[in-house]
């Protein structure tokens, strides 16, 4: 039977990853993966997180069982920190799942459960797992403009234009803040307009929100996701706590729906706990616990914040250096835009040929599509950066 399996194309950014580490040059720089790193490379704990495992260590008493769709405290943390007060807590469902990613996978089975016929709308370019999924579950699904690739901005007529073929009953996928690969966000005109389209097309908003605090702040991140849950009768969102808590290896994500009306809420929740068993069964709890008593602790959360705010403060500054670094080499502000871009990535709007260049001639390593990890930036490799981009460009 195994001998009838087919090879399947390669993870690309998890592929890059491995021809980094295999590259023994001592220059090497990995602008790859997305993942947190300090100026020293590490991925740290964060101090709340760590002082949250510390408190679960000394008081846990049991490793049996939560529920199917996880704690309820996790929960209620999650939908205050996504939503504020946007939505009729009624109206709610919520499901903890291993991870962001598992969240995704979740929503995306049961859009198919509810509407077969649906076609989820995914931005062009957008994370390379949303279309994997998509084709592994054999959901439809069609792309709307969203990046201009001259400017490296929003294409926002383009985007319209686009989501003016969506369908009443389909679904579009938008990304909460920074998004992934691009870096380039709606803003809160934008935000609003594309609402009241997708209300006019009687579509749902489904949204991913993975780097909730690392764009703009924890509220401004959420304005989005807000505004949606406010104006439409059903939306569904896949929330990811890897990042902004540094919890990558615990897998911690969540569901979380809005229905019509708490008596579909009710159906709606069961439905979200019959995919977690068809999927996992019960999903991890450590990572959620340890969210939950960070959100719930006044102290805890007051520290988290205040890290969490350095981060992205400093991903900022990050920014500011290399665009100033690139303007020095090439006498432009070409790449000013990495300043307007926001969260954890930024697209250069580089060939693959100078890519690869980048990468064979200077051990410089980012994704094909030129999508950097603006975590990998430090004070010493932005001028070699800078030089080198310069240098393929010319």
């Amino acid at each position: 039977m195994l001998d009838h399996l087919k090879p399947l194309p390669a993870d690309k950014i998890l592929m890059l990853t491995g021809l980094f580490r295999a590259d023994e040059r001592t220059t090497k720089i990995d602008l790859g993966v997305g993942v947190y790193k300090d100026a020293n490379g590490h991925t740290p704990i964060m101090r709340a997180v760590k002082a949250a495992e510390k408190q679960l260590w000394e008081t846990e008493d049991t490793k049996t069982y939560t529920s199917l769709p996880g704690d309820a405290g996790f929960h209620n943390a999650m939908a205050d920190l996504v939503l504020g007060d946007s939505v009729d807590r009624a109206r709610l469902s919520c499901c903890a799942t291993p991870g962001g990613t598992g969240a995704i996978h979740n929503v995306c089975e049961t859009i198919k459960m509810a509407n077969p016929n649906a076609t989820i709308w995914v931005s062009n370019p957008t994370w390379g797992n949303h279309l994997s999924i998509m084709k592994h579950l054999g959901i439809p699904f069609q792309t709307y403009d969203y990046f201009d690739e001259d400017t490296c901005a929003i294409d926002f007529d383009g985007m319209m234009a686009s989501l003016q073929n969506v369908q009443a009953g389909d679904v579009v996928l938008l990304h909460g803040c920074c998004h992934n690969p691009t870096g380039a966000n709606l803003n809160r005109t934008q935000w609003n307009e594309v609402a009241n389209l997708i209300q006019e097309k009687s579509a749902m908003p489904f949204i991913d929100i993975a780097y909730q605090g690392f764009g703009d702040g924890l509220d401004e991140d959420a304005y989005g996701a807000r505004l949606l849950a406010g104006k439409f009768d059903e939306m569904m969102i896949a929330a990811s706590c890897s990042k902004n808590f540094g919890v990558y290896r615990e897998r911690t994500g969540i569901v979380l729906a809005v229905s019509a009306n708490a008596d579909d809420a009710k159906i709606t929740q069961a439905t979200l706990a019959h995919m977690n068993r068809q999927n996992f069964s019960f999903p991890p709890d450590h990572g959620a616990r340890l969210v939950t008593m960070v959100l719930s602790d006044p102290a805890l959360r007051a520290d988290w914040e205040a890290e969490l705010e350095d981060v992205r403060s400093g991903m900022l500054v990050l920014r500011q250096k290399l665009a100033d670094a690139l303007r020095d080499e090439i006498g432009s502000d070409r790449f000013g835009f990495i300043t307007e871009h926001r969260g954890m990535f930024s697209r250069l709007g580089l060939t693959l040929e100078q890519v690869l260049e980048l990468r064979e001639t200077h051990a410089i390593y980012m994704v094909d599509d030129s999508r950097i990890n603006i975590a990998g930036l430090n004070e010493t490799n932005v001028p070699i950066i800078a030089k080198a981009v310069a240098s393929v460009i010319r």
